[in-house]
């Protein structure tokens, strides 16, 4: 009798032992229910926006380091504004007028039968000018005869003076030592290159007298002295 009520009241504690597991086991499934339904679903699976540029602080930094730094033009340009280059090296170089030159002749023979008279213009003007080429001459007589001088044969060089600076050309002849010549210049007429008019120079002292005729007598072009 006392086994019977032992076991009757083993199995009725078992009874309410697994009562008591069903009822916690449904409270979890409810509870993962609930947590379930009130889960957040993740950002992941969300397609995320594009990112706009500049809109983060290093973008804008960025931008800032990117922008050009230069200045639009205002249209003025290095030559304009009175640069050394095209406005004044592309200029051309007038021709020295006769009236700004001062000229003067001296004997510069090597020897006693090579002639030779150096002529020397001086630019007395205000701005740089050109006295490249020939200078046309004329040898005057005694007897005011004005007797025009052939060139020789050389090639111009380019002479540009600056106020101030010099160019210098030559007549170039054979000296007659006889005594018995009769060509004897007392001036020399210097009409510089380009120019119509000119000015008159004393035939220099020292120089000996021409041998034949005036025709003898070659001028060659202007150089810088």
């Amino acid at each position: 009798m006392k086994n019977h009520t032992r076991r009757a009241s083993a199995f009725a504690v078992l009874g309410v032992a697994v009562a008591l597991s069903l009822t916690a086991c449904g409270s979890d499934s409810s509870g993962k229910d609930a947590a379930g339904k009130e889960s957040v679903p993740s950002t992941s699976s969300q397609p995320s926006a594009p990112a706009q540029a500049g809109s983060s602080p290093s973008d804008g930094a960025a931008g800032k380091a990117n922008a050009p730094t230069t200045k639009p033009s205002s249209g003025t340009t290095a030559a304009g504004t009175g640069g050394d280059g095209a406005a004044s090296g592309g200029q051309k170089v007038e021709p020295c007028k006769t009236q700004n030159l001062s000229v003067e002749a001296k004997n510069a023979s090597p020897d006693a039968t090579t002639g030779t008279v150096d002529i020397t213009m001086i630019n007395r003007g205000t701005t740089t000018c050109s006295a490249t080429g020939f200078a046309g001459i004329g040898l005057t007589d005694a007897d005011t005869t004005t007797n025009p001088i052939d060139r020789g044969k050389a090639e111009p060089r380019i002479t540009e003076l600056k106020p101030g600076e010099v160019a210098i050309f030559n007549l170039s002849y054979e000296i007659d030592n006889s005594g018995n010549s009769l060509t004897r210049p007392v001036e020399i007429q210097v009409t510089p290159p380009n120019q119509t008019t000119h000015v008159n120079v004393k035939w220099p002292a020292g120089a000996g007298n021409i041998k034949g005729s005036y025709s003898d007598v070659k001028v060659y072009p202007t150089h810088n002295k």
